[in-house]
C-alpha cells in the first residue's frame, strides 16, 4: 500500500485488521492522558509511557488550549512515545497503541525459535490380548 500523501494521515498506522480491532476496542475507553496548555511535555510523555505499559491501548485527550493543532500534537505524541503507533485521530482525541512486551492482548507474541530438543514421543498403547 502506498504511503499516504495527506500530512494528516501520514502519522497513522497503516490500515489493517489490527487497526480495525484497535479502533473497536478503543471506542469504549476513557482518556487516560491529557495534553494541556503546555503542549507535549516530558511529564506527558512519561505518563503516556506508563499508561501504554499498563493498558497497551490508550486514549489521549488534547485540550482546547493546547498550543499546537491536533495533528501536530498527534505527531509529537507518537514520536515521543517510543514504539507507539497512532491508530486513530477523532476530534481532539488520539488513540495510541504499543504492544505489551510480555502479555499482548491484540497481537500474538512472536514464535519462540526452536530449541533443537525434540519432544518425547508418547508411549504406544499395548494391544489387548484377544479372547476367544
Amino acid at each position: 500500500m502506498p504511503t499516504p500523501t495527506n500530512p494528516r494521515k501520514r502519522s497513522l498506522m497503516p490500515s489493517s485488521p489490527l487497526r480495525r480491532q484497535l479502533r473497536a476496542a478503543g471506542h469504549h475507553l476513557d482518556p487516560v492522558v491529557q495534553v494541556g496548555k503546555d503542549g507535549v511535555t516530558e511529564a506527558v510523555l512519561r505518563q503516556l509511557d506508563r499508561a501504554l505499559l499498563d493498558h497497551e491501548l490508550v486514549k489521549v485527550k488534547i485540550g482546547t488550549e493546547s498550543p499546537e493543532d491536533r495533528f501536530g500534537t498527534a505527531e509529537a505524541v507518537a514520536a515521543g512515545a517510543e514504539g507507539a503507533q497512532l491508530a486513530q485521530i477523532l476530534g481532539r482525541t488520539l488513540l495510541l497503541y504499543r504492544r505489551h512486551p510480555k502479555k499482548p492482548r491484540f497481537e500474538p507474541l512472536p514464535a519462540a525459535p526452536p530449541t533443537g530438543a525434540r519432544p518425547k514421543p508418547r508411549p504406544r498403547p499395548q494391544p489387548r490380548p484377544s479372547r476367544r
